[in-house]
Parts: structure tokens; sequence; C-alpha cells
């Protein structure tokens, strides 16, 4: 029985979900949201607080500042509250109420971003206000996960030997794309690695992470308003973009057997599965990341009245006007799926 005294203590992330059963393609789902801070974030989190500690940039009088769409934000929340700072996270209104809610909750302060950048996102405009206050206040200290090395340095350490342990025939890494931490630790890890392994990036649609055009983005936690800093090309083999329709229905389809994930969970299983599709899986070990759960999506992608209000009403349905119920059998009636009376 574990015992802990500090939050970030605990973290289980040595769970693995087999999606053949839902979605017909062998693929290995490493859950990286069983932790007080519900999310992958938290081992970057405590990585670059603890290196700053360790380097002397934070200091008991210090205020930690963040740029975050919010699962970075209630990691940095939670250890602030555990170690005794103050903290301030800058985010936009993508970022879901409960997240929002739940920093609050930890003690931290939040501030909402409404102002586009050049490239249609809010990350520049978040980023230009925590520069003013670091130059305002010299208590401000900025971690910078755009750029700080503890980042990727975190899920080299942690994440990429996780799985290496449990899968030593690993063939085929999917990995979502949003600062780019994530990605590029385990893609360094396993250059290094004994075996050969295909790293596939998976980007959201409307991102400009690997180029392309900028486009709205509802769901928050990967894509890019920036190429990131962190980002290697080098490293990665192949990057699958995912329409935001995609991510919903994969993560409704995961909800329907079960398993409520988050929307950057439903990107990256759309996007394996989509790459999987394209090629010959047969023989392949395949192994996914998801980077958190879904109980901070539900007033979002599993909310009927988000979904229609931004992508229509049809977003659940096939082509016959029809949801499909995921388990087999017979269509569930479009008629069927009435609203709350108000």
């Amino acid at each position: 029985m574990p015992v802990i005294t500090v939050p970030h203590a605990f973290n289980e992330s040595q769970l693995y979900v087999d999606l053949e059963p839902i979605f017909g393609r062998s693929l290995y789902l490493k859950c990286e949201g069983f932790n007080f801070a519900g999310s992958i974030k938290l081992k970057a989190a405590i990585e670059m607080v603890e290196t700053a500690e360790r380097e002397g940039v934070l200091k008991p009088d210090s205020i930690l500042v963040e740029s975050s769409s919010g699962n970075l934000g209630v990691a940095l929340s939670m250890i602030a509250a555990s170690k005794g700072y103050r903290f301030l996270c800058v985010t936009d209104s993508r970022c879901n109420l409960s997240t929002r809610l739940l920093m609050e909750a930890l003690g931290s302060q939040v501030h909402i971003v409404a102002d586009l950048d050049a490239n249609g996102g809010f990350l520049g405009a978040r980023i230009d206000y925590v520069r003013e206050l670091c130059a305002s206040d010299d208590r401000y200290v900025w971690l910078g996960q755009y750029t700080n090395p503890g980042n990727w340095r975190a899920h080299y350490r942690t994440t990429a030997p996780e799985i290496a342990e449990h899968f030593p025939e690993l063939d085929v890494l999917f990995i979502g794309a949003g600062t780019t931490g994530t990605l590029m630790g385990c893609a360094r890890y396993f250059r290094q690695w004994r075996r050969p392994v295909r790293i596939v990036a998976v980007d959201s649609v409307g991102s400009v992470a690997f180029g392309g055009k900028p486009g709205r983005r509802m769901i928050p936690g990967l894509g890019m308003s920036m190429r990131p800093p962190l980002l290697d090309e080098s490293f990665v083999d192949d990057v699958m973009r995912v329409e935001e329709a995609d991510t919903i229905r994969a993560c409704h389809r995961l909800a329907r057997r079960g398993f409520l994930f988050g929307g950057s969970t439903g990107t990256v299983v759309s996007g394996a599965m989509d790459w999987l599709t394209r090629h010959d899986p047969h023989g392949l070990t395949s192994v996914a990341i998801a980077a958190d759960l879904g109980e901070r999506y539900l007033d979002t992608i599993y909310q009927s009245n988000w979904l229609e209000a931004l992508y229509g009403d049809r977003i659940l349905l096939d082509s016959e006007g029809t949801m499909k119920d995921p388990r087999g059998g017979q269509p569930i009636p479009r008629a069927s799926r009435r609203r709350p009376e108000t």
C-alpha cells in the first residue's frame, strides 16, 4: 500500500488499454491520467519546477507563471500548492471550465486571454502577456514549457522507458504533438534503443506545428499556432493530421465502451487508426499515448449542445442520419436524441 506526503509522489503510468476489440486494429493505449494532476503533464511540470529549484531560479517569494491550455496549468497548480508557491496560469477561452475551476480550487490565479495572435490562435497573445508580467515584477518565474528542455527530458527519463519495459518488441509509437515535449523525449529515447521504432506524430488540422494552413481549433491539448521550438523533425518518421470531427467521434466511440478519455486521446487514436489502415499492421506492435482522461471535457466534447453549436447536429451521425450503436445491433434513431426541456 503506497503512502505519500506530497501529491506528485503518486503517478500510475503502467496501465494500458487494448483497443483491438473496439476499433478492430491492434493498438495499446498507454494511460497517463491516473495521478492527482490528472494528466501526463505532471511529469514535465515536476521536472521543470525541481530543476528551477536546484538552479536557484525559484525562491520562497517567487510567483510561478505559465501559459497553458489546461493540463500543465493543473499540474503546476497542484505542485505550487504542495510546495507553497503562488501560481498564475495564463490561458484562453478554449480552456475547459472544469479545468479553470480546478486550478482555482488549488489556490491558483487564472488569467484568460481573449485576443487572437497573427496565426488565428491564442498562443502568441498568451506568451506576450506572460512576458509583460515578468518584465513588470522580478518575482515572476516563467518556466517556459515551449522552450524548456525539462519538458522533453521528463519523458526521456520516464515515459519512454516505461513503454520499452512493457513492449520490448515495439514497432510503432503514436504521440500527440502540442509543445512536442512528450514527442521529443520519447523519440530521442527510441532513436538510441536496441531496435528501430517508427515515431508517428499526431497533430490537429488547423495546427501549424508541422507547417500547413492555420485554422480553427476548439479542442485544447494538441496543436500549436506557431512552430514548437522544441520540435526536431529529424526524429519524426510520419505526421498524421486529424480533423476535430474525427477526434470527437473517436472519443465517443471509446466512451460507448466505458473508456472516457480527453480530446487529445481521441485525436491520437483517430490518427493511429488512420495510419494503421494505410499500412500493413500485421505483426506490428503499436502503442499510443493517452495524455489524460475525459472528465474535464464533459461540458465540451461530451456535451451535445456544445457539439451541435460548433460542428452541426450530424457530428455523431452516419450518412443515413442515424447514430450507430458502437456495440453493434440496430442504429439509434436521430429523433431519440432529445434535448432536455427548459
